[in-house]
């Protein structure tokens, strides 16, 4: 069993991470929004859930026009969600559970509401206080055209344009303006943050669009022309750590300087990135001088294949042994369609497209969703390093595809032009009871609504109820500490086309069929499946098995 004491240095290694979105989990005062004292009460469900450790996205300051991810103040909590008093109080009861505490820290911009952004807007133009940003005069005549052809990730430029006549940098929404890290107050005062929030007995952060803070700014800023905004596709059109605000050498060097932040404590805090680059670039950010980890992508967007998930587990494994780091997988997060419904989207589906019908073209299958889902669970919690779980995931949650335009929040809908729905439909908050308002999540209604399916899949529908996913979840939880040893696996030679076959050092055998025909399960004990197994020892489609 690994060692996951609070002095383990190494305790993230083999963690398995929930992920809590604040506003969604659990509202403790009735105003409909999910708090941290909301968070605090429900902090038994993961415990009892077998986790190691929660991972809170943003509760900062934040007039939410990205959920959260504009952040006002990255010391602070949003005074509708708690008080620093009410994170101190989560922290400790966090701990006493044996749990760690993972935050979101955003690096690459603020809120425009941030007393910097602010004093910047007053300051003018050659200001110190503008050297904080990214501000530039526009081309053309009269300064009237964006200093770059560079696009916003939601939408349209990434130039807007204030009232003096400067532009500012928004990788994101308007309201989010680019920090910049060539500036040396910047890099003082986040390395105040860390301390900050590690001084408070945080255990480690997840580093929020860690590929973007280094830029090249030099003048004239390069056009990307057809080279594209974000994503791998647009990275793999230039040198790699060339492109003018994606991944750029440069960026290694500010996490070097925050490592030895995270070393001087003891034990040491963890960090992970989100970076959305290729495997070789992403290792970078995994070293150990570095953040430690780096998301795995390719995991969660590959198709439910058996030939693409090998590959991809072998090159991720080969990646993280590179970086002397643990691998990571995860399957749905805040971002993206729960994967109880976007595994069994027909191939080519456009997601974006199916949010906007509804949901329902295609219509899916919601219980075939859940059966995969159920099998993709047990296979990934049998690889080696950490798994991140989305809250809701382990109730077997479908994305609610249908939420009406009306009640949309994701800025994604009206800076799109209506044209991509947004990630709202993953951000429903839970249902913990069968009735209600809420279904449980609090007193009153929710901040979006909770469709009536919602009572079926609550917490106190499936707990201790054999079958449920929840239970599944437990089970599997309570086993894989028992049989985690080494961070290796041994492909089993000679399996069917469709399946997936290994071996986690002595006694843990992972068999997952992927495709649409029975195979047989191989000798051994089974601890446990992700669906009934029929009396003649066969292994079902869409079925996980572990064996021992």
């Amino acid at each position: 069993m690994a060692d996951l004491s609070s002095r383990n240095p190494d305790w993230w290694r083999q963690a398995v991470i929930y992920q809590v979105y604040p506003r969604s989990f659990a509202d403790a005062d009735g105003d409909g929004l999910g708090d941290l004292r909301g968070i605090t009460r429900r902090l038994g469900h993961l415990a009892t859930l077998g986790v190691d450790a929660l991972w809170l996205s943003p509760f900062y300051p934040s007039e939410l026009a990205d959920g959260g991810y504009d952040v006002a103040d990255h010391r602070d909590v949003d005074p509708r969600l708690g008080t620093l008093d009410d994170f101190d109080a989560l922290v400790a009861e966090a701990h006493r559970l044996g749990l760690k505490v993972v935050v979101d820290l955003v690096p690459n911009h603020t809120s425009h509401l941030h007393p910097w952004f602010q004093e910047a807007l007053r300051a003018g133009p050659g200001s110190a206080a503008r050297e904080r940003y990214v501000f530039r005069r526009g081309r053309g005549a009269h300064g009237e055209l964006p200093p770059s052809d560079w696009q916003s990730v939601f939408g349209g430029s990434a130039w807007h344009r204030v009232p003096d006549g400067e532009w500012y940098l928004h990788l994101f929404a308007a309201e989010q303006p680019d920090l910049n890290w060539d500036n040396e107050e910047v890099r003082a005062d986040f390395r105040t943050t860390l301390r900050f929030w590690s001084d408070r007995g945080v255990d480690g952060f997840r580093v929020d669009v860690a590929h973007g803070l280094a830029k090249d700014l030099t003048e004239p800023l390069r056009d990307l022309g057809d080279i594209g905004a974000a994503g791998e596709t647009a990275l793999l059109r230039v040198p790699p750590g060339d492109h003018p605000h994606w991944d750029r050498d440069e960026v290694h060097e500010i996490y070097r300087d925050w490592r030895k932040v995270f070393d001087a404590y003891r034990p040491p805090r963890s960090a992970v990135a989100e970076a959305w680059v290729p495997g070789p670039r992403r290792a970078l950010y995994a070293r150990p001088d570095e953040l430690g980890q780096a998301f795995n992508f390719e995991y969660l967007q590959a198709p439910w294949d058996a030939a693409r998930l090998r590959r991809v587990i072998t090159e991720e494994l080969a990646t993280a042994r590179a970086a002397g780091a643990a691998a990571t997988w995860v399957l749905s997060n805040h971002d993206v369609v729960r994967h109880a419904s976007r595994l069994v989207l027909p191939p080519g589906t456009d997601p974006d497209a199916w949010l906007l019908s509804g949901g329902h073209a295609p219509a899916i299958d919601t219980a075939a969703g859940l059966r995969r889902a159920r099998a993709a669970t047990l296979l990934m919690l049998a690889l080696p390093g950490s798994s991140y779980l989305y809250q809701g995931e382990e109730l077997g949650l479908p994305e609610v595809a249908d939420l009406p335009v009306e009640v949309l929040q994701d800025p994604i809908w009206e800076q799109t032009g209506h044209v991509r729905k947004g990630r709202d439909g993953c951000r429903v908050p839970l249902p913990w009871t069968t009735g209600g308002p809420s279904y449980g999540f609090g007193p009153g209604g929710a901040w979006l609504p909770q469709p009536a399916s919602f009572a079926a899949y609550a917490v106190e529908a499936q707990s201790g109820v054999a079958g449920s996913t929840l239970e599944l979840y437990r089970t599997a939880l309570r086993l894989r500490r028992k049989l985690l040893g080494g961070e290796e696996l041994e492909w089993t030679p000679g399996c069917p086309e469709r399946v997936l076959d290994f071996r986690r050092g002595e006694g843990w055998r992972c068999v997952a069929n992927l495709g649409t025909e029975a195979v047989a399960v191989p000798p051994g004990e089974v601890l446990l499946s992700s669906a009934p197994l029929p009396e003649d020892g066969g292994l079902p489609p869409d079925t996980t098995v572990w064996l021992a």
